[in-house]
């Protein structure tokens, strides 16, 4: 099979790769559709120890099972593989899982391929009326999904009478803004520095979008639930400024470093600080209804790229060349 492959700080190939032999409860599924993540791009740059080259990264993919008693079916992947029977897996919380697995990290072959190997049971059936390419969305949506609930459950008040902000306007702080605006948040202000994706993000719904440290940025200590999808130094900054006392700051970036947090303000004023990470099944299985459903826009804010061109989208992030929120690649 033919496959888009790391193999060292800023290099990526597509080259000729053995196709993928399937385990016990494993399907192979034919990747029609996937994404390029802020972690694909860490990866990349030689900053994740975890995925060392050469490897196959991506883990936002959809397409069509080829083995199995359910071939033929188009699915999106939950790319997130877990025990199934530790304490976390049987609560409901299997994103915390301690034996957790991740496609595009050993031992686990991402999906930047025509074919990829993966339990049947992360599989999620794609309704007719969704496009291929709209369901591989479901993985960085459910990332946003989770942290948006997360939040709203720790508020002290409805999301309908809370003011939000999202720091970040990639795929991860676009999708939570429109995952806000789903559960009918009072306000969201999105904070992005490139002018471009501020565009993007104001296409995608009424959000009022700001470049950080410029006029349209939150005051301080005006804002109940902030949403970091950047996790900089500087984010946690600008999340200490303006959360409300009470407030709840929800981490989700992957960013090194722990500086930036206000941690007297956050004594003082019983500020919540939770982290965020992945999604559970049910998470994904309801931003998969809500994408067939249409209740999170057009999803026009995302390129379609061949998986040949791959190394050239690389590239192109990594230079800042793309406008849209999100690149999906067609093997």
């Amino acid at each position: 099979m033919k496959a888009l492959v790391y193999t060292g700080p800023n290099s990526i190939e597509l080259r000729d790769e053995p196709d993928p032999a399937p385990q016990a409860g494993e399907v192979l599924v034919r990747v029609e559709a996937v994404g390029i993540c802020g972690s694909d791009m860490h990866a990349y740059h030689g900053y994740d120890s975890r995925r060392p080259a050469p490897l196959i990264l991506g883990h936002e993919a959809a397409g069509e099972i080829l083995s199995g008693r359910k071939a033929g079916m188009r699915v999106t992947i939950n790319p997130l593989v877990t025990c199934g029977h530790c304490e976390f897996c049987e609560s409901g919380v299997e994103n915390l899982c301690l034996s957790r697995q991740i496609l595009s990290m050993p031992p686990r072959a991402g999906a930047f391929a025509e074919i990829v190997r993966v339990p049947e049971r992360n599989l999620v059936e794609v309704p007719p009326n969704l496009e291929i390419t709209k369901a591989a969305l479901a993985e960085p949506i459910a990332v946003s999904y989770h942290s948006v609930i997360k939040g709203a459950r720790l508020l002290p008040r409805p999301l309908s009478a809370s003011r939000c902000a999202v720091l970040g306007g990639g795929a991860i702080g676009l999708t939570a803004a429109l995952v806000l605006a789903m559960n009918g948040a009072a306000e969201i202000f999105v904070g992005e520095p490139s002018a471009a994706r501020r565009q993007t993000v104001a296409r995608a719904g009424n959000f009022q979008c700001y470049a950080p440290g410029e006029t349209g940025e939150p005051d301080e200590s005006s804002v109940d639930l902030v949403i970091d999808a950047v996790g900089a130094a500087a984010t946690r900054v600008a999340a200490s400024r303006m959360i409300k006392p009470g407030g709840v700051t929800v981490h989700v970036g992957l960013l090194p470093g722990l500086d930036g947090f206000d941690l007297r303000k956050i004594t003082l004023q019983e500020i919540i600080v939770t982290g965020s990470y992945c999604y559970t099944m049910a998470d994904f299985r309801e931003t998969v209804s809500a994408l067939a459903g249409g209740r999170l826009g057009a999803l026009d804010w995302f390129e379609e790229r061949p998986l040949a061109g791959g190394s050239s989208a690389f590239a192109d992030l990594d230079r800042g060349a793309v406008s849209q929120a999100k690149i999906v690649l067609r093997p």
